[in-house]
């Protein structure tokens, strides 16, 4: 019974306006996947166009660097889809099966992104490895041209998902995405130049090489904190212990037990505690203060609070026993 909730407003309570947004997308991370679908657009038409082109230039002109970009920019596009997919999905209503809507997809796209960002290091590194042993005389004023414009795409893609990048995992796949096919053509550009100075054709793979111990460096960031998310490890953002000694340093509560924290989505944290308040029900006010105080505090957005009055009703197994 004593199952209080956030979700009821209390009309006669003048924290009812505060509580509104409590429950929704209040802490300013949460409105991340609304703003971003222009940028994802934009993003995956820019850089299909740019793949073609790099590509086929590649092939051409035999720069490897060039084939190793375009190979990274078409995961680029699939990270894109992916990205802008579960950003979409994470704005679907709750229904009876998915009660929390479909916001976790944007953990499960964060990690696939890292996937593809993998398996674009092992396409790269299989045909540079072929280069090194066999060389070709790559075309360094090719490479210039065509890797200055991947720079101007990429960096113009990047920065549209920069402003998300802090507090949405997802957004930050398709950032550093982007980041690191920019980082991709300069790379590309120097070898070019190099190659021009020097002769050296050797440049061309050395530099493939570089490439891919940069995005593999990135790679291992997204990798590491979806699969934590995933395994609902409690978000970067929030400091569960601070999170306890507020719980616990409430007035009337006794102790503090079976408190979860988890991530629901890559912007949206949830809570569940059990709070021993010998003293009885503080009542609906009491809650949504909690509520309100995570929300503004902690960034946690979901929390459910069940009061008991005796520690030892939870052992009983039934709440009905605490009442």
């Amino acid at each position: 019974m004593g199952a209080g909730h956030n979700h009821h407003h209390g009309h006669d309570h003048d924290h009812d306006h505060h509580h509104g947004h409590s429950h929704g997308l209040g802490h300013g991370h949460s409105h991340a996947p609304k703003d971003f679908g222009r940028a994802f657009a934009i993003g995956i038409v820019l850089n299909t166009a740019f793949v073609i082109v790099e590509a086929t230039y590649g092939f051409l002109s035999g720069s490897m660097a060039l084939v190793a970009d375009a190979g990274h920019n078409l995961s680029d596009v699939l990270g894109l889809l992916i990205a802008w997919g579960a950003s979409v999905a994470a704005k679907r209503p709750p229904s009876t099966r998915f009660t929390y809507g479909l916001k976790s997809s944007t953990i499960l796209a964060a990690f696939a992104n890292g996937i593809l960002l993998l398996i674009a290091i092992g396409a790269i590194l299989f045909e540079t490895v072929h280069r090194l042993i066999d060389p070709v005389e790559p075309q360094g004023w090719t490479m210039i041209w065509v890797a200055g414009i991947g720079i101007v795409i990429n960096t113009a893609t990047a920065l549209m998902f920069m402003r998300g990048r802090k507090h949405d995992l997802n957004i930050r796949g398709a950032f550093l995405h982007m980041a690191a096919d920019a980082l991709v053509s300069v790379g590309v550009v120097i070898a070019g130049v190099a190659i021009l100075l020097t002769g050296y054709v050797v440049i061309d793979p050395l530099v493939s090489l570089l490439i891919v111990a940069v995005i593999a460096w990135g790679t291992w960031g997204l990798l590491k904190d979806s699969i934590r998310m995933g395994l609902l490890g409690v978000p970067d953002t929030v400091d569960s212990d601070s999170v306890r000694d507020h719980l616990e340093g409430l007035e009337g509560v006794a102790a503090v037990h079976d408190l979860h924290i988890w991530p629901m989505s890559t912007t949206e944290t949830a809570l569940t505690a059990h709070l021993v308040m010998p003293g009885g029900h503080p009542g609906d006010g009491f809650l949504r203060n909690l509520a309100e105080k995570l929300r503004h505090d902690h960034g946690i957005v979901h929390v459910t609070v069940q009061v008991e009055q005796d520690r030892e009703c939870a052992s009983l197994g039934s709440e009905g026993d605490c009442t």
